[in-house]
């Protein structure tokens, strides 16, 4: 017993440090003059990890705070919606945030005055809509998926079924079976690969500048284009520690799914929980911070 209330203690505050720390993050950015293609971006992700997790906390304490309560399904599918649809908010968000940096960085010294082409507000607003009708689509299924036969017993009696990927190997509908593999593939493997690509080849281009950074700080010290440039390498190594977290946080997520479920695992859904919460906690202090976009008075006006 008192390691279930430690537990529970160390959920809530995980979940208010992660919180505190997207809001102020949502905060610095809607009080800049204007707003460019990555704030949008940091935005987007932003506002998918408060909603990933506030509902991530409901649903974990619908299934098991309130498990002796009788849950209708359609209820416990919104919530695995809303869940779901904060997950792949975040990592679509997290994906364009690597790729429009990656372009960024490889550009700089061939087009110094062109923008690239998510530099363009239209299309970085574009992209972000792009975004959420991803997230929408491959949320949309947990409103048809069988709660039926293996977890519908277990709706009605234990509230709402701790995971709608896994089903017991023997009972499980072809339709979740569809589902969960689609989520793993388009969610999970190929923004992991795609995060890990453009990581690789940022740091290429940013060993590949080095010299060139120590030729502009000896030729020309204390320029401005020497204080622009540490600003965007100090952005883009925070990026970096992101996307490092990121590629930690889902790979544990993906190994989860695959080797596990909770009808093998007791402590599954709790493992869920901080797993898929690293991330979205971490994240908005790593670039609030190597952004310059986390002030005291922020901070105040959140406290």
């Amino acid at each position: 017993m008192a390691s279930q209330v430690y537990l529970l203690i160390l959920r809530v505050l995980v979940s208010v440090v992660g919180i505190i720390g997207n809001v102020v993050l949502i905060q610095s950015i809607l009080r800049l003059a204007r707003f460019k293609t990555f704030e949008i971006f940091l935005l987007g992700l932003a506002f998918s990890n408060v909603e990933e997790i506030l509902i991530v906390d409901i649903y974990d304490i619908v299934v098991h705070q309130l498990s002796w309560m009788e849950i209708s399904a359609w209820w416990c599918r919104l919530l695995k919606f809303l869940t779901v649809l904060g997950e792949i908010g975040s990592i679509a968000f997290t994906v364009l945030i690597s790729i429009y940096r990656y372009q960024k960085l490889r550009d700089a010294e061939r087009r110094v005055s062109q923008p690239i082409l998510m530099d363009d507000g239209h299309a970085a607003y574009g992209f972000c809509g792009g975004s959420v009708l991803f997230a929408l689509a491959l949320a949309v299924p947990t409103f048809v998926t069988n709660l039926d036969g293996h977890m519908g017993n277990l709706t009605r009696r234990t509230s709402c079924p701790p995971d709608f990927f896994q089903c017991p190997q023997g009972n499980c509908p072809l339709l979740n079976r569809l589902y969960k593999y689609l989520f793993i593939l388009l969610c999970n493997v190929l923004p992991l690969l795609i995060v890990t690509w453009t990581s690789c080849l940022i740091i290429r281009v940013l060993i590949g500048q080095q010299k060139a950074v120590h030729a502009r700080q000896t030729t020309q010290p204390g320029s401005q284009a020497q204080t622009r440039s540490r600003r965007f390498r100090q952005s883009t190594v925070s990026i970096l520690v992101a996307m490092a977290v990121f590629q930690v946080d889902w790979t544990l997520y993906l190994v989860l799914h695959l080797t596990s479920s909770p009808y093998t695992f007791a402590a599954w859904s709790e493992m869920e929980f901080f797993i898929t919460t690293t991330y979205t906690t971490i994240s908005p202090y790593v670039y609030g911070v190597g952004n310059n976009l986390f002030s005291f008075k922020a901070l105040r006006c959140t406290g």
